[in-house]
């Protein structure tokens, strides 16, 4: 999730502080953010036109403002879909094992099953610091998104048996990196 996305959304709400961000944040979504990133995402708001100073609070500290263009953006975010589309290792990982002679996957497949149920028997953190709701609703789709990697590998599992492995190409790229003179 952006970071920078979730601040113009919680700065929607009203002016904040840094450390006070980093507390939404923390207790709108059980993410930790770190209180250094969240300043230098806001210079770099600040830099885009999307927040700006208001000036201090009564302790001295910067309050922030989203500008109507950081309000457009953060709504447009909120309404827009994401794609779960991202690179996965695991997937990656079993398919180079595949592909390769002599590599068994039948044991990766296993420590993997293995791990995803470990993590599906952890209790969830109970964070007193984030709102009941959000807490819910990060452990289902935490939860989902194991039962998911559970059928994964049942399917990659059957699908090893028709994978035929193969060795290195004779074809070679008609692009590389030429050798280098000696001096």
């Amino acid at each position: 999730m952006s970071v920078r996305q979730s601040l113009l959304a919680i700065l929607d709400r009203g002016d904040c502080y840094g450390s006070q961000l980093r507390s939404e944040y923390l207790r709108r979504t059980g993410a930790s953010v770190n209180v250094g990133q969240v300043y230098t995402t806001l210079e770099r708001l600040e830099r885009d036109g999307l927040v700006e100073r208001r000036g201090a609070d009564d302790d001295g500290r910067v309050l922030w403002r989203v500008t109507a263009a950081g309000r457009l953006q953060a709504r447009a975010w909120l309404g827009s879909a994401s794609s779960t589309e991202r690179r996965d290792d695991v997937a990656l990982r079993i398919a180079l094992a595949l592909t390769l002679p002599g590599a068994d996957v039948g044991p990766m497949i296993a420590a993997q099953r293995a791990a995803v149920r470990g993590a599906l028997t952890e209790p969830e953190p109970d964070d007193e610091n984030m709102d009941a709701v959000a807490r819910a609703v990060v452990a289902a789709a935490r939860r989902v998104r194991l039962e998911a990697d559970l059928r994964f590998l049942d399917e990659v599992e059957r699908m090893a048996a028709d994978a035929v492995p193969f060795d290195l190409s004779d074809e070679r790229p008609r692009r590389g990196r030429p050798v280098r003179a000696t001096r």
